[in-house]
């Protein structure tokens, strides 16, 4: 029987472990938000780390938020600064946000030491600093000056070896925030010690930017569904025609390892049994389903069919855990999306019905199974692209393994 383990369970520190009182807590945060003249459009990242903010709070603790915004590459840049986020903050919190014009120095330690009971301190850009994202440890201490305990909130900057967010974790009392302590259990139970049988679907466009993380599921999962573009790559290196389908053709002798390597481990691949086809690339282009070996020449496919659909409900069925990344066809154009959405559907009932543990997140994943309604109802949707994926791919996060111990 294959090792089916993720590794070992990563001993992290949540707000329950730690004493807050009186406390200086430094927050990394990702409040990386849509902006329109200075104004936020999309508050969700910012209403995500409220739970933090407010359990520091009440612990009587102070909070001080540390983050990074946009890519000023060391530079400061007035379109940059967080100071445009005040009042989205504010709104969130229910509580006054004091804003300080550096995230190291005096000015930002006395800012900190002066924050009254019930207010919220946010430091100015991380990225200012050419520093920060060198993982210098000068500046790192300089961070750890304006606090008495370090509480990374931000899974999506985890896979970042940044001195907000591994530096600081060595120099101070180090924890877990909410909505990374929900990320890695979420995590955990996918891939770490999952209930069997567990299905992973994978989809997107191409195979080679997926290698590591299809290299890594197929010991993992007891099935993975292939969809997408990606599909069409392992339907060629079958022997299949795929037309003027989008398809790393380069990619065949990898995907039949793929295969191989997936056979050895026992996971059975599910890959279109049949597809819809059309001549162009369009919303509601005239098209037709065909079996998965009868692609023309002059079509493309840009979904899977339903009998494919079918195979894939079968499997979620009997399945207790569910991986979700990528779609499974054009999904951003009808009728291509409907695939995405039925798979996405039946998966979203049976986690309803408590049957299932969802978890979904990287690249287009959101958007596919917002578009199929399907978000809410799984058991946990992550909006961190890189650090979701390199988790799938079995690597150690360093901003999760500062954490540790």
């Amino acid at each position: 029987m294959r090792d089916k383990d993720q590794g070992a369970t990563m001993a992290w520190k949540t707000l329950d472990d730690m004493d807050l009182a009186g406390k200086r807590v430094l927050a990394r945060v990702d409040i990386n938000v849509p902006l329109e003249g200075g104004v936020v459009t999309d508050a969700t990242r910012i209403e995500r780390i409220s739970p933090t903010v407010q359990d520091i709070l009440s612990k009587g603790g102070k909070p001080i938020l540390l983050a990074h915004f946009g890519r000023p590459k060391g530079v400061r840049v007035p379109d940059l600064s967080l100071q445009q986020l005040v009042p989205a903050l504010e709104a969130a919190f229910g509580a006054h946000v004091v804003f300080a014009a550096d995230c190291i120095g005096p000015g930002a330690v006395a800012a900190a030491d002066a924050l009254k009971e019930g207010q919220v301190l946010l430091l100015e850009n991380t990225r200012f600093h050419a520093e920060e994202e060198q993982n210098d440890p000068e500046f790192a201490k300089k961070l750890a000056e304006v606090g008495d305990v370090f509480c990374n909130d931000a899974f999506s900057a985890a896979h970042r070896a940044h001195a907000s967010t591994t530096g600081v974790a060595e120099l101070l009392p180090s924890c877990a925030g909410r909505l990374m302590q929900a990320e890695l259990s979420a995590l955990e139970a996918a891939l770490g010690e999952p209930e069997r049988p567990v299905v992973a679907v994978v989809g997107g466009a191409k195979v080679s930017t997926k290698l590591e993380l299809l290299g890594n599921l197929v010991e993992k999962v007891d099935q993975l569904v292939i969809g997408g573009g990606m599909a069409n790559t392992f339907l060629a290196a079958l022997g299949k025609p795929v037309g003027s389908s989008l398809c790393e053709h380069e990619m065949a002798d990898t995907a039949r390892e793929i295969l191989g390597k997936a056979e050895a481990a026992g996971c059975e691949i599910i890959l279109p049994e049949d597809i819809v086809v059309a001549r162009e690339f369009k919303a509601n282009a005239e098209n037709e389903t065909l079996r998965a070996d009868a692609c023309p020449e002059d079509a493309m496919i840009l979904d899977a069919g339903p009998e494919t659909v079918s195979r894939i409900k079968v499997a979620l069925k009997s399945a207790k855990t569910l991986i979700w990344n990528g779609p499974l066809g054009a999904f951003e154009i009808e009728p291509f999306d409907a695939a995405t959405v039925a798979a996405a559907k039946y998966a979203a009932k049976r986690t309803i019905e408590g049957k299932l543990t969802s978890v979904a997140g990287g690249g287009d994943t959101v958007s596919a199974l917002n578009r199929a309604g399907a978000a809410e109802d799984f058991s946990y949707v992550s909006t961190a692209g890189g650090a979701f994926l390199e988790w799938m791919e079995g690597k150690t996060l360093p901003g999760v393994a500062a954490l540790g111990g």
